[in-house]
């Protein structure tokens, strides 16, 4: 039991990570199946449609859960949401481009390159969020106690 939990502590982060991009991606491929197939919606729009609520989910989970930034100040919030938004646009860039390039110009098969691509944008989200967006900030050194001088 001590070994799972050591194995919990070490990893929870990647693990919380993995799980709520798990619903996330749920969320994604519901709403817009949701939007296309039941309301008709355009792919395009049932896509964006899709797109920002994951996105909504996955800004609520990895601040509150994966990343455990508990600030609900509204400036820490706006700022937070802006840079999530900001790097996930720029992944949705990254792996645009990339799939162009790579199945439009170069032929390569679309399915194998799309799983490449997620796995690129999975890390960059990561690495953004936990470096950039939700970066936990040092804490201020503990004053030296009476017996450490």
């Amino acid at each position: 039991m001590e070994k799972i939990k050591s194995l919990w502590n070490k990893y929870k982060e990647i693990l919380l990570y993995l799980f709520f991009g798990g619903i996330t991606t749920v969320v994604n491929y519901g709403v817009y199946a949701l939007c296309g197939h039941v309301f008709h919606f355009d792919v395009v729009v049932s896509n964006i449609i899709a797109w920002i609520l994951a996105v909504i989910v996955a800004f609520v989970t990895n601040k509150l859960w994966v990343f455990e930034s508990k600030s609900w100040k509204s400036n820490i919030v706006w700022r937070e949401f802006g840079e999530f938004v900001a790097a996930r646009l720029s992944t949705l860039v990254i792996e645009t481009v990339l799939l162009w390039i790579f199945v439009d110009k170069l032929h390569v098969n679309d399915l194998i390159m799309k799983i490449i691509t997620n796995v690129i944008v999975v890390i960059l989200n990561y690495v953004f969020s936990k470096f950039i967006i939700f970066k936990k900030k040092n804490k201020a050194p503990e004053p030296k106690r009476q017996e450490d001088k």
